[in-house]
């Protein structure tokens, strides 16, 4: 690996950051302390800076070679999941049912340490470079605030960056196309008609039409969908009924569909509409469908892609470059910048044998990294930042 100096000499700030934010996580929309924290790091560096939204915080570096040039955002999210951290570290969270088991701790800190080498450099190039510090990824609800407030417009790209367990250190994903679901979140509200169990004919029991609903979801997939795409439909929650000898009168479907073309994403959605309110009305209720998009299918440009994989072959053997990483059904919201700007997601190898919480899936109370994996990160957003605004 060929790190630039100017990358290793930070490898220390950016380590200690990375295991604040571990020890300190806080869960979407709450990210209260998180932004402070990188505030003061920004206000330690001279970069100016302002919130989005309650917690989330912009920041930016005017290059001073000249007053004209381009625009490049650089992204990184913040917050961290409602369950207990089960490692035995220095850095083990310091919140009781709260932890950093996804590495946006990691995120955060390796683009403050890309602030901090930028801002070092602000001399040698023109153009301004744009810091999202996002809040609520986990949620989907981070992205869309940074795009409503226009801090994409004349944004000539956007990078952004994720830890990967199961890549190993030393190695980046940089993959045209899809690489990432639309995530929807979906309710089914059943009204039926209470009555005592041993009268079932004078009711209408939504308990009974809310596992028939169930059972029907299933056939998006298995008879409505062609063979070649991929399509989930999930049910994670049904609640029904007060007592036991009580003919349900209400009941809730909780669940998620999740695709990778805006089309199917529609057609899947449109669906699930159809066969909840169809299979209520077969039996006399009626069916109530709300949805909530948490992000869009992520699909890397193909320009971009190239772009930063010239960047990577100086910083690592071509060999460790994967150009076909496997798409994932788990959703970043990241694909709602992708929707406005040209840009590229990439994924950072950060599992080591030496480390077997290294290798543990996201969101596993075990889950930890190779922190050195965090300087190639580093060094890509540095220097993909930088060839974005020299190049005419």
């Amino acid at each position: 690996m060929a790190l630039k100096g100017y990358i290793l000499k930070e490898k220390e700030y950016i380590i200690e950051l990375r295991r604040y934010f571990h020890a300190h996580p806080e869960v979407s929309l709450q990210e209260f302390e998180t932004c402070k924290k990188i505030e003061a790091e920004l206000d330690a560096l001279g970069i100016p800076h302002r919130r989005v939204g309650e917690t989330g915080v912009y920041a930016w570096i005017d290059g001073k070679k000249s007053p004209q040039g381009k625009i490049v955002a650089l992204r990184a999210d913040m917050d961290a999941l409602a369950m207990e951290d089960l490692k035995i570290v220095p850095y083990h969270s310091q919140r009781k049912g709260f932890c950093h088991a996804c590495g946006h701790d990691a995120h955060s800190a390796t683009l403050l340490g890309a602030a901090k080498v930028l801002k070092s450099m602000e001399n040698d190039f023109s153009g301004q470079v744009r810091l999202f510090f996002q809040q609520a990824e986990e949620i989907g609800q981070g992205a869309r605030l940074f795009v409503q407030e226009g801090l994409l417009n004349g944004c000539e790209r956007i990078y952004g960056a994720h830890v990967a367990s199961r890549l190993q250190s030393g190695k980046v994903a940089l993959t045209k196309g899809p690489q990432c679901a639309s995530c929807d979140y979906f309710k089914i509200t059943i009204t039926g008609k209470g009555a005592h169990v041993s009268t079932p004919h004078l009711g209408v029991d939504a308990a009974y039409i809310a596992a028939q609903v169930v059972v029907n979801l299933q056939s998006i997939v298995a008879r409505s969908t062609a063979p070649l795409e991929t399509v989930v439909v999930g049910v994670g929650v049904i609640k029904a009924g007060t007592q036991y000898n009580i003919v349900a009168e209400k009941a809730e479907i909780e669940g998620t569909t999740r695709s990778f073309l805006p089309k199917v994403r529609n057609f899947t959605n449109e669906r699930v509409v159809q066969l909840a309110k169809q299979t209520a009305a077969m039996y006399g209720a009626e069916a109530e469908v709300s949805f909530l998009d948490y992000a869009a299918p992520l699909v890397n440009d193909g320009d971009a892609v190239e772009e930063v994989t010239r960047i990577a072959e100086r910083l690592i053997e071509r060999i460790n470059i994967v150009e076909d990483y496997e798409k994932a059904l788990g959703a970043d919201d990241f694909a709602d910048y992708l929707a406005v700007t040209k840009g590229i997601y990439a994924f950072i190898g950060t599992g080591n044998e030496e480390n077997p919480n290294t290798k543990v899936a996201h969101h596993h109370g075990l889950f930890d990294l190779d922190e050195e994996a965090l300087l190639l990160s580093c060094n890509l957003y540095v220097d993909y930042a930088l060839q974005v605004l020299e190049t005419e």
